[in-house]
């Protein structure tokens, strides 16, 4: 059965229980959202070919505007032979919505260069994106690139060195912006009571 357990989700939000995370093994809230990010980090160690060391799973970035501090957790970020080349979001819902949030975490994450391409899914269909003009280059779930073919698409679209000052500013706006928790009640989801 069903229930609404603690452990910083609030008690209004459907939780199973627990699940072990499938690239670190850490314990994580079930719920149904966990559930397909799981079945994506699968799809891309077992299908698509990358070693679980490729990818970092929730990285975030914290921001903090008109007094409103927002935290995004980029789902999965992967890497190739080191190279950091696409960051992996999951959303339910309308892709399109997804696209803004997804390109400003790539170009902001890594302080070293802007992450060339980007992917947005809804567990149904996804959106490949390139991160220096924003464009979708492809749709489909199939378009989830493999290790071989994100190799490929690093030497198309090679990393671009750090945003700075005002371009990186107007990235992490759009990130505080679209990725404030609106929870299904309607107001601000509440935060995580810090514990110890």
């Amino acid at each position: 059965m069903s229930q609404s357990v603690g452990r910083g989700i609030p008690d209004h939000h459907l939780v199973y229980g627990y699940l072990k995370d499938y690239l670190t093994g850490e314990e994580l809230p079930d719920t149904d959202d966990e559930r397909l990010r799981q079945e994506l980090a699968r799809l891309l160690v077992e299908e698509k070919g990358f070693a679980k060391e490729d990818l970092e799973p929730r990285l975030a970035i914290e921001t903090l505007f008109n007094n409103i501090f927002v935290r995004s957790i980029i789902d999965v970020t992967v890497s190739v032979a080191g190279q950091r080349c696409f960051v992996l979001r999951y959303g339910p819902g309308s892709l399109v919505t997804r696209e803004k949030p997804a390109l400003a975490a790539a170009r902001v994450l890594d302080e070293s260069c802007c992450i060339p391409l980007a992917v947005v899914t809804n567990g149904q269909d996804a959106e490949l994106m390139e991160t220096e003009h924003g464009r979708v280059l492809a749709c489909g779930m199939e378009v989830i690139p493999s290790r071989a073919q994100a190799a490929e698409l690093l030497q198309q679209y090679p990393p671009r060195p750090p945003l700075t000052g005002a371009e990186r500013e107007r990235n992490l706006r759009v990130l505080n912006a679209f990725d404030l928790e609106i929870c299904c009640r309607g107001e601000k989801c509440r935060q995580p009571k810090n514990e110890g």
